[in-house]
C-alpha cells in the first residue's frame, strides 16, 4: 500500500526539514479512519470536490463504464467523496519550497503508475531544503 511506503520515508523527510502532507478527495471521516488504521504520522487532508487537483490539472471524470465497475465492487464514490461529480485525481507528488514554488513534481495519467516515496527523499536531498 502506498500509504505504508510514505510512512516508511516520513521520518527521513522530516529529518531533511520537510513536511509530508497527502491530499485526497475522500471525506474527512474516511481520511481520519485511514490515518488511525495505518498509524500514519503525517496528515491526509480533504480536497473538497477535487478542487486542488483541478487547480493542478490532475482532476478527471470517471468514464461511465469505470463508474459502473466501481459500483459493482461496492465502492460508492459519491458517498466516500461527499459529492456526485464522479471525479478523481491522478496520483501525484510535489515538492514545494517554503516560498510556494514547485521544485519537483511527478504524476502520470495511468493511476497504476504511482510516484515512488523514495524519489521524494532523493529530491529533498538534491534540493537541500
Amino acid at each position: 500500500m502506498e500509504l505504508e511506503a510514505l510512512q516508511d520515508v516520513y521520518e527521513e523527510i522530516k529529518g531533511l526539514g520537510a513536511e509530508l502532507v497527502a491530499v485526497c478527495p475522500q471525506r474527512q471521516e474516511h481520511l481520519t479512519a485511514i490515518v488511525n488504521k495505518n498509524n500514519l504520522k503525517f496528515d491526509i487532508v480533504h480536497d473538497d470536490g477535487n478542487n486542488l487537483a483541478e487547480a493542478f490539472g490532475l482532476k478527471f471524470k470517471l468514464p461511465d463504464y469505470i463508474a459502473e465497475l466501481y459500483a459493482s465492487f461496492g465502492i460508492n464514490l459519491p458517498q466516500v467523496n461527499g459529492d456526485d461529480s464522479m471525479t478523481l485525481a491522478m496520483p501525484a507528488r510535489f515538492v514545494i519550497g517554503q516560498n510556494g514554488v514547485i521544485l519537483a513534481a511527478d504524476f502520470d495519467p495511468d493511476y497504476t503508475i504511482r510516484p515512488e516515496p523514495s524519489e521524494t527523499v532523493e529530491d529533498l536531498k538534491r534540493l537541500k531544503l
